[in-house]
C-alpha cells in the first residue's frame, strides 16, 4: 500500500464512490480508491513543500497546495 494511503480509512471512500451513484462498493474498489487518493495527495503535497522551499518558506500555505493541484491537473 502506498505510504500515504494508509492514513485514510475505507469509510470516506467509500462515501466518495457511494456519492456518484446508489451502487455497492467492494472492499477491494475502496481499498484501490484508498491507494489512488493517496497516490494523488503525496504528490500534491511534495510539490507543495517544493513551493514553500522555493521561496525560503518553513510553512505550507494554501496557495501552495493549489499550485501543486493546477501543476498536478496540467500532468494529465
Amino acid at each position: 500500500m502506498h505510504k500515504l494511503a494508509e492514513e485514510f480509512t475505507l469509510a470516506p471512500m467509500r462515501r466518495l464512490i457511494k456519492k456518484q451513484g446508489d451502487i455497492k462498493i467492494s472492499e477491494e474498489a475502496a481499498e484501490e480508491m484508498r491507494r489512488a487518493v493517496g497516490e494523488l495527495a503525496q504528490r500534491i503535497a511534495e510539490a507543495a513543500v517544493e513551493n514553500a522551499r522555493k521561496d525560503n518558506r518553513k510553512t505550507v500555505l494554501e496557495r501552495d497546495i493549489r499550485a501543486a493541484r493546477i501543476k498536478e491537473k496540467e500532468r494529465e
